[in-house]
């Protein structure tokens, strides 16, 4: 027999020795029950009943609590003494369910298997007799693949073998999708990057950058926000500061400009666009006309998480940084500044996309 188990939690305990519950006044489910009260934690300890089939677990006194009246008031009053001296109460099965325990037929069909003793009962109108046992002391038994049935899971609830066929056929769709030749005119296809006075909807904008698929540099520039005076907290990513953009022109001088730049281009690329759209979108009055906007515009971070997923399960994160040394892009610039990171988009896109502009003639 084992003389240690590994919980659900992580935590091990050890087997106790005769007599050692009584010197360390552990306490079973039956006299926790006796006295109205729950436990407030993982066992502590073990032993395993007579018949040395299933396990009965002790708890801390210290780290128990009042079990709620729902759960004692209207007991059946009837009770059953099992073979390791343990009484465990008749309930309804509604009733168990309510205090998280089930029969050894549910538990399994939850991927569960019971380890300690029942901890309660009911009996069936033909007189069957249904033990219930704790969820949180069951053992959670391996998921099998849902595709195949015949192996445990990997991932995304595929077992190895089905995860890899499914990804070999994902792999080639995004090849495909990659390396399609979309001939598209460099000079319409513009990248951008914005920074901001914060992180949410309200904050303004201080600096908006756009290239074009050349790597021409189209619009760069500061801007005074509005009413907001300071911002420590993006000040320390982005590098500008209040003085900086003293002297530089409100967005609403500059948007005619923007609205032009935009009216003749065919695509909008950002890293993490929805950040970067939700706050330029408002140099449009209408629905109508932010929606137009929306069309051309694409995502070059959602672009990169399919790639790295299909071919470099090994990049955990997606930020820019993480895209440019995936791919061993060199930094035009200080990272966080709008000018370098759209240049790290414009470069990111090109690797990803590398027959995205029509062929020279």
């Amino acid at each position: 027999m084992e003389e240690t188990l590994k919980l659900r939690s992580g935590a091990t305990i050890g087997m106790l020795k005769k007599n050692d519950p009584d010197f360390r006044k552990y306490l079973t489910r039956t006299t926790l029950s006796q006295l109205h009260l729950q436990p407030g934690g993982d066992p502590v300890a073990f032993t395993y009943s007579p018949e040395g089939e299933d396990v009965v677990f002790y708890f801390d006194p210290l780290f128990v609590k009042e079990a709620p009246p729902e759960v004692w008031y209207g007991k059946s009053g009837e009770s059953m003494t099992l073979p390791s001296g343990n009484v465990i109460e008749k309930m309804s099965t509604r009733r168990a369910c309510d205090n998280g325990f089930y029969s050894k037929e549910r538990l399994e069909q939850m991927f569960y298997r019971p380890i300690e003793e029942p901890v309660a009962y009911t009996v069936k109108a033909d007189g069957t007799t249904v033990f219930f046992y704790d969820k949180k002391t069951a053992l959670r038994l391996p998921m099998m693949c849902v595709k195949c049935n015949k192996k445990v899971r990997f991932k995304h609830k595929l077992c190895e073998d089905c995860y890899e066929e499914e990804m070999a056929v994902r792999r080639e769709e995004g090849d495909r999708h990659r390396n399609a030749y979309y001939g598209m005119d460099p000079k319409k296809i513009l990248f951008f990057d914005l920074e901001l006075t914060g992180f949410y909807a309200r904050d303004e904008i201080i600096s908006i950058t756009i290239t074009n698929g050349l790597g021409e540099l189209v619009m760069d520039t500061l801007v005074k926000p509005d009413h907001t005076k300071k911002w420590k907290k993006t000040e320390k990513i982005h590098g500008i500061t209040p003085e900086m953009v003293e002297d530089a022109p409100l967005l609403v001088d500059i948007i005619p400009k923007i609205k032009e730049i935009f009216e003749n281009c065919d695509r909008l690329i950002a890293y993490g666009v929805s950040t970067d759209y939700s706050h330029i979108k408002y140099i449009y009055d209408t629905e109508e006309e932010q929606e137009a906007l929306h069309k051309k515009v694409r995502c070059c971070a959602n672009e990169f998480v399919r790639y790295a997923h299909e071919h470099r399960p090994d990049v955990v994160h997606a930020s820019l940084i993480d895209a440019m040394e995936c791919f061993g892009i060199e930094w035009q610039g200080v990272p966080h500044s709008s000018l370098a990171d759209t240049y790290a988009c414009a470069a990111v896109w090109d690797r990803l996309f590398p027959n995205y502009y029509k062929k020279e003639e």
